[in-house]
């Protein structure tokens, strides 16, 4: 599967140690021809797959020419600011992200510490047919950067609207799942030097998941638990490559993934005025929390990639996406939970209340989501229908096709990664939000017909 963030696949099932060395060759190669360095920083989540497609990642990359900058076992949002820090030409994480255990894949990116964009993906996949591998003498060579992970706490650490000693005099108790992804390695650390009394759990990073790693909230029972176990202040959840964060309050109620960005954005506005930046499928809750502090949201198609470089044209101050991810240009633009995880306690330090307080003063929204078989019919033909029954809407064709109204939207978009169409819907009950999704739904079953 080829989406904006790479490739992924289930290993044994398309994604083969083969495709992992095409790829990353290939990828190596694009990288020296931008003629911006020679080497690649390279890395992987914890995943059981991980040691081997790294072997064959970092031999791939030095077939081509490439020096490679190996960082072992570490998170997405450190590899992207390790590229940016040694001037490297790209970087390449193996991590399926939030995918379950039988899955893998590349994350590629390029010298800016930015996944590639649309051209660039497409220019480097041009590549895999006809490798330009380095003969005997201009093969590349690998070293090895173990303060990677120190770097990037003590950038966060170091951000003008952290007050690393106000939190530490607060001494949170703080509940953590890592789900046996890299953040086990990371997240503690993080805690630690902000003074933080700590209970974790599943800190092993050896991949064996024991639920599914998507931090959404069905998934965080356990954490929730934890939460009331230890009496925490807060609980914390990550995805295995740690680029996602989400929140359990004091009383393990999981808190939905939009609501980080919502939090964390309370804290940056309050030092930066400008611009928030998110995608088309993010709560509105991000929305009135930009507007509450003077600000306004730009909203970009969904993808990371998408949204960061929304984020740049429009000089935004901070973004990210509804699924836990937050982006902060000052620390680099990229999705990154030891950043969110720091401005959230920043969040409640400049609060002085807990959690669960601070979020009941928060409208309260529904969001419903739901997938469809791709119609046979144009999705031009759906998304017609579907201003058609709306006319009064505010309309987005950016990514598919948002409509929006006061306090609701519902927006229909197709997957790209699977042949379906993904409809999400947003509204003050969740039944004004099922309404939105059924009547998209009885426009595309009117259309297959």
């Amino acid at each position: 599967m080829i989406s904006v963030s790479g490739i992924r696949g289930r290993v044994g099932f398309g994604l083969s140690p083969e495709v992992v060395a095409r790829y990353a060759a290939a990828f190596g190669a694009w990288a020296l021809q931008q003629k911006r360095g020679t080497a690649v920083a390279l890395g992987r989540d914890s995943r059981v797959s991980g040691p081997l497609f790294h072997q064959v990642a970092r031999a791939s990359l030095e077939s081509v020419g490439a020096d490679v900058i190996d960082l072992g076992v570490t998170t997405t949002p450190t590899l992207q600011m390790a590229v940016e820090h040694h001037h490297a030409a790209g970087g390449l994480n193996i991590t399926a992200s939030h995918n379950p255990i039988e899955w893998n894949a590349l994350k590629f990116i390029g010298h800016d510490g930015l996944f590639l964009n649309a051209a660039d993906n497409a220019a480097m996949r041009a590549l895999i047919d006809d490798i330009p591998y380095a003969t005997y003498d201009r093969l590349g060579v690998t070293r090895f950067d173990g303060e990677a992970v120190a770097r990037h706490l003590d950038a966060v650490l170091a951000l003008p609207m952290i007050d690393v000693e106000a939190i530490r005099a607060r001494k949170f108790r703080v509940a953590y799942d890592a789900c046996r992804g890299a953040g086990g390695l990371v997240i503690p650390r993080l805690l630690d030097l902000l003074g933080c009394q700590v209970e974790s759990i599943e800190l092993e990073a050896d991949g064996r998941f024991p639920r599914p790693p998507e931090p959404v909230a069905e998934n965080l029972g356990p954490l929730s638990a934890l939460v009331k176990q230890s009496r925490a202040d807060i609980g914390f959840a990550t995805d295995p490559d740690v680029d996602r964060l989400s929140l359990v309050d004091e009383h393990g109620r999981a808190i939905g993934e939009d609501y980080t960005l919502a939090l964390a954005s309370r804290v940056v506005l309050k030092h930066r005025r400008g611009v928030v930046v998110t995608n088309l499928s993010t709560s509105l809750v991000v929305d009135d929390q930009a507007t509450d502090h003077g600000s306004v949201v730009v909203r970009a198609p969904v993808g990371e990639v998408n949204v960061a470089l929304a984020m740049r044209a429009e000089g935004a101050v901070v973004g990210g996406e509804g699924n836990g991810g937050v982006i902060l240009p000052d620390l680099h633009l990229g999705r990154d939970a030891p950043l969110g995880v720091a401005l959230i306690l920043q969040m409640l330090v400049n609060a002085g209340e807990s959690l669960s307080a601070v979020m009941a003063r928060y409208p309260s929204y529904t969001i419903i989501k739901a997938k469809l078989d791709r119609p046979a019919a144009p999705l031009d033909a759906v998304y017609a229908a579907l201003h058609e029954a709306f006319p009064d809407a505010a309309v987005d064709t950016q990514d598919g096709m948002r409509l929006g109204w006061p306090g609701r939207w519902v927006h229909l978009r197709p997957s790209g990664t699977e042949p379906i169409v993904r409809i999400i819907a947003e509204a003050g009950t969740a039944d004004a939000a099922r309404a939105l999704v059924a009547r998209a739904r009885e426009l595309m079953a009117q259309l297959a017909r």
